[in-house]
């Protein structure tokens, strides 16, 4: 069975004719709970997003916020496990028909095994990883078995990242290049800052893959501010926190579908 990275390129490459940025979202697995998250997915794909991130919850994670951690802790304390990751990206693949990746640190794939890990998100539809914590010098294992079962393989590049090192990143990655808008952890922020837009001009030079803008996107304005100078536009807290803020599930799909409608407009210049 072979992934999706196919899909996700061509998902790319549509935004672009299009003259836009690709929207896409990050919301993680079992949060409220699998059921519910699946749900999540579905709506702000139904709302205007183009590719979904699952999360892959995880006890440390080192990119995230505090808002995304929250969202973490419940997901855990609910019994997440990779099992669920899975099932909810074969049922967002299954009811959407859109390209739907994995984000997750290093030590669960590690634990869990690398070829079981990428044949079954392979198997359920997934179209590649986003690895932020795996140095691409130890990345060899992964990128070989990803390869084989189709998927993509997504690094993340920061402001720090010297030219050469962005070389080799995107040499080694697939899929689009994860560009971190600046030093820290996820969060809404009240401006995406210019050293996003140089990150982007700095990776472009080394790479033909599309290069997505993540960490700090909150809103429309922020939003149409990234997808011009950026291949996609990342948002993940903006809909968590909808939905840790709404009173009930049914409001939270409601917040997070209603989001979406208003970055996908973002994206496409009509903010």
């Amino acid at each position: 069975m072979s992934g999706n990275v196919r899909l996700l390129n061509d998902t790319l490459a549509a935004a672009k004719a299009e003259g836009r940025s690709a929207l896409i979202a990050y919301l993680p697995a079992g949060f409220p709970t699998v059921d519910g998250g699946i749900e999540a997915v579905k709506a702000v794909i139904e709302g205007g997003a183009d590719v979904v991130e699952v999360g892959l919850p995880h006890s440390d994670p080192v990119l995230d916020g505090p808002v995304i951690q929250t969202a973490d802790d419940i997901a855990l304390r609910g019994g997440v496990r990779i099992a669920d990751v899975m099932r909810t990206v074969r049922e967002a693949h299954a009811a959407t028909g859109k390209p739907i990746l994995v984000m997750t640190y290093w030590n669960p794939i590690d634990r869990y095994g690398v070829e079981r890990f990428t044949a079954e998100l392979a198997e359920a539809g997934g179209a590649g990883c986003i690895l932020p914590d795996l140095p691409v010098q130890e990345s060899a294992l992964w990128r070989e078995h990803a390869e084989k079962h189709g998927l993509a393989t997504v690094f993340v590049v920061a402001p720090s990242s010297k030219d050469a090192r962005l070389a080799e990143i995107t040499a080694a990655g697939s899929g689009f290049v994860y560009a971190a808008s600046l030093m820290g952890v996820t969060g809404t922020r009240e401006s995406v800052g210019a050293q996003a837009e140089d990150l982007v001009r700095r990776t472009r030079a080394t790479t033909g893959i599309p290069v997505c803008v993540g960490l700090g996107v909150s809103n429309a304005a922020q939003a149409a501010e990234v997808a011009g100078f950026a291949d996609g536009v990342i948002v993940g807290s903006a809909f968590v926190k909808r939905m840790l803020d709404a009173p009930d599930d049914a409001a939270g799909l409601e917040g997070v579908r209603t989001l979406a409608a208003e970055l996908a407009k973002g994206v496409r210049g009509q903010a």
